[in-house]
């Protein structure tokens, strides 16, 4: 999974960025994980996150698939729209990010952030799942 991360990343930065449309059923299943976890929709994120799915978070936590859903079930997060889109496809693998200034309530606070995120997505027995998040704060500008 590393080697595969690690070529994905070398292959997005060496590559100029081009205007891409995305397959019908990754774009689908993007914005169906995107609503999923506006919604804490935890079925939805089930069939969306791989079994072994991680997700680097904020604090730097590494999170299995149980734990990222309890956090989005948890918590409520208002819609957000993803500014600086990067979207790479590369055969059975995508790694779609971008920027987001996410706000809701989590443990009974209220929380704001500008977050910087990759969710690397794979198509397995021909559906896409996210494999691997990671979210760092980004500057507020």
């Amino acid at each position: 999974m590393r080697k595969l991360l690690l070529a994905a990343a070398a292959l997005m930065l060496a590559q100029p960025a081009l205007a891409m449309t995305l397959p019908a059923d990754l774009a689908k299943a993007a914005h169906d994980y995107d609503q999923a976890q506006i919604k804490g929709d935890k079925a939805e994120l089930r069939r969306l996150l791989a079994d072994d799915s991680v997700r680097v978070d904020l604090g730097g936590r590494v999170q299995d698939k149980a734990s990222f859903i309890a956090d989005f079930t948890d918590s409520t997060m208002e819609p957000f729209t993803v500014q600086e889109p990067q979207e790479k496809v590369l055969g059975d693998v995508a790694l779609l990010g971008g920027l987001v200034d996410a706000k809701g309530v989590s443990g009974g606070q209220a929380y704001s952030a500008r977050i910087r995120f990759m969710d690397v997505w794979a198509k397995r027995d021909g559906r896409w799942q996210v494999v691997f998040t990671q979210a760092t704060r980004a500057p507020v500008s």
